[in-house]
């Protein structure tokens, strides 16, 4: 067939065509030291599943396809030294039939070195094939034979769901559940159609610009369907958005609505924010924005992003800001927020759906007590602000009264103290000073929290060797944890290096994989996601955006 293509683009003898038209045959190729045509291209360049080709025979890999609205230019180099009185002639075949039919037989001027020539009103579902070339007596210049196809129709999409049913609910917010998205591209009469390429599900989102490979999209499998997992946060009527985009690029926008009922036993797990009972690992981008990142995502696709805009302080990025979230002290189980930045501490008191547009200043407390909630004299030089704060995390339950309650770890001129005890929201807790060595300084604090015992402990980086230290931190029978092992911090390293040159960020949301036992995360010197089992046996998640 492509044998049979190319002699009715070529020039020469004459051939009689079905349709009445004659188009004419190559000479046999010949030594020529003629001009020779380069770069045969269109505009727009036909794509495949958003990969661009211009379909040329020895050239490109694959055929492309044009979507509705285009009208396609045809487009050759021409060499700077060439003076013929003749100007380059195209032709464009529809192939589709086993008679190619002539589209278009056009000579077209050259200018800056490049002829162009355009078509209209290709048909949908056909395929076209075309070349370019010098007429006789003008050099035996002639482009590859080039081929392209036409899809004008958008596909189709149908969404379903036995546990949230568009009528009824199988399930509750905060839950997650299985949507089944079908697709199907139609082909037209005669002609063929590019088929479903990808769908891009948004629940209670609006559609963006997107191509397939993006975050978010799912890949049609051989019956084009995906079942996609998603958790509508919000209790009340949700609406799921698919985008699907076929080979050609064609986009179609369906629409699913449910209503996922308040659940009166929501699932509960200190380090999760978005009420999902799986803990999450929050971490900025590189433009600024916060992304939330599910335990047990397996890659470092956000679950949700905070704008960059709603950071603390007016300064438009989180990057930078300390944060720290375990626990929480409303009836809602998704840990409340603390955001540190330029001395003030920030509180983003959270329902599940984290809405961080707006967090309320804490207070600093004014008063103090002892490692055992006794209260004691402040020491000299104790702040009023949080100006003095070098890092904070969220240690997890200190005391068996606190229940959920967050509590805030920090370091200050080199010593740690807690903030917690049932009221950090409301500055009506004391200040606990922990230790008075003043040797924190160079340690990177990590909280993982409890285990599945609910044995609390501490983590710590020495930034100088790279070493984690590991200090259990034991209930005592007065109900308080027993903070002794934080004297010396130097003491309880466990042999695991992690350098701040290979790892510069450390942290730890929990336990991860559900085994029990909390685990380290880390942020590599070329932002890689690592995750560790514990603190050892890393799996890398991908590249952070």
């Amino acid at each position: 067939m492509k044998l049979a293509i190319s002699r009715l683009l070529a020039t020469g003898g004459a051939l009689a065509l079905t349709t009445g038209l004659a188009l004419a045959l190559a000479p046999a190729a010949q030594a020529d030291p003629g001009p020779v045509l380069t770069n045969p291209r269109m505009n727009p360049i036909p794509v495949n599943a958003g990969v661009s080709t211009n379909g040329c025979e020895g050239v490109d890999t694959g055929t492309g396809w044009l979507s509705a609205g285009s009208q396609p230019e045809f487009l050759v180099d021409v060499p700077a030294d060439y003076a013929g009185s003749k100007q380059p002639r195209f032709r464009v075949l529809d192939v589709t039939g086993p008679d190619g039919i002539v589209v278009l037989d056009q000579e077209a001027p050259v200018a800056y070195g490049v002829a162009r020539v355009g078509v209209a009103d290709l048909l949908d579902g056909h395929s076209y094939a075309w070349r370019a070339q010098l007429p006789g007596g003008q050099g035996r210049a002639v482009t590859p034979l080039c081929h392209f196809q036409v899809d004008t129709t958008a596909p189709t999409t149908t969404v379903s769901s036995t546990d949230f049913p568009a009528a009824g609910s199988n399930k509750f917010a905060g839950e997650k559940g299985t949507f089944t998205l079908a697709g199907t591209d139609p082909a037209p009469a005669g002609g063929a159609a590019s088929g479903v390429a990808c769908f891009r599900p948004v629940l209670d989102g609006s559609v963006s610009v997107f191509k397939c490979g993006d975050p978010g999209t799912v890949l049609p499998g051989a019956d084009g369907t995906a079942n996609v997992v998603l958790r509508p946060g919000s209790w009340g009527p949700n609406t799921l958005t698919v985008q699907t985009m076929d080979n050609a690029g064609n986009v179609s926008v369906a629409s699913y609505s449910f209503y996922a009922p308040w659940n009166p036993n929501p699932p509960q797990a200190q380090g999760d924010v978005d009420n999902d009972a799986v803990p999450d690992i929050l971490l900025p981008d590189a433009a600024g924005n916060l992304q939330v990142i599910s335990g047990n995502a397996g890659s470092t696709t956000p679950t949700t992003t905070v704008a960059a805009v709603n950071a603390p302080g007016g300064q438009g990025t989180w990057a930078g800001v300390q944060l720290a979230h375990r626990g929480w002290d409303n009836t809602n189980p998704a840990d409340t927020v603390f955001a540190h930045r330029d001395g003030n501490l920030y509180a983003y008191r959270n329902t599940g759906t984290l809405n961080l547009n707006s967090g309320g200043l804490v207070r600093r407390p004014s008063s103090c007590a002892d490692a055992n909630e006794v209260q004691v004299a402040c020491p000299a030089g104790y702040a009023t602000d949080w100006s003095g704060v070098e890092q904070l995390v969220a240690l997890g339950q200190a005391d068996k009264a606190s229940a959920t309650r967050p509590w805030l770890l920090t370091v200050e001129q080199g010593n740690l103290w807690l903030y917690g005890n049932g009221n950090l929201l409301f500055g009506r807790e004391k200040a606990q000073q922990l230790t008075t060595s003043g040797n924190w300084s160079n340690f990177d604090l990590v909280a993982p929290g409890a285990d599945a015992k609910g044995n609390l402990s501490l983590w710590a980086r020495d930034r100088a060797t790279g070493e984690l230290h590991v200090y259990p931190l034991p209930m005592q029978a007065s109900g308080i944890v027993d903070f002794s092992a934080l004297a010396d911090p130097s003491a309880h390293g466990v042999g695991a290096v992690f350098t701040t040159a290979a790892f510069p960020t450390l942290g730890s949301s929990g336990d991860l994989d559900g085994d029990g036992t909390p685990d380290l995360w880390a942020v590599t010197a070329d932002r890689h996601l690592q995750v560790f089992r514990g603190y050892q046996q890393p799996k890398d998640w991908g590249l952070l955006k």
